[in-house]
């Protein structure tokens, strides 16, 4: 089992999951973060972390089609990070926005890039 993160992660990006992440498995985009599914250790320290409750263990069906996504922009373009940045600031205009991924997820890195 991994940890992965979902939609609800798009343009929120909180970031308190990563600084309680023990072995620094997450990755920043612009508008979200992921988990590297490979270098998860499946503490799950930081599900309860997150505000918006966009991290999932892989066994959740929702976090199937997610799988794949965290595993591809944390072994590529993306930044690894292991703290705590700024979150957008209308990260709380868009906490129950439905359909994000498909209207505003970008594959560019995040800042830490």
């Amino acid at each position: 089992m991994t940890y992965v993160v979902i939609e609800a992660c798009i343009r929120c990006k909180y970031m308190d999951c990563v600084e309680v992440c023990p072995v620094d498995c997450f990755y920043e985009g612009e508008n979200m973060l992921v988990i590297n599914p490979d270098e998860c250790i499946d503490c799950g320290v930081c599900e309860p972390e997150c505000p918006e409750e966009a991290i999932l263990p892989d066994t959740e069906p929702e976090a199937e089609k997610w799988l794949e996504l965290n595993r591809k922009f944390s072994t590529g373009p993306w930044p690894n990070i292991n703290r705590k940045g700024e979150p957008p600031a209308d990260a709380d205009d868009y906490k129950e926005v439905e359909g994000k991924f498909e209207k505003f997820f970008s594959e560019k890195p995040g800042s830490a890039a």
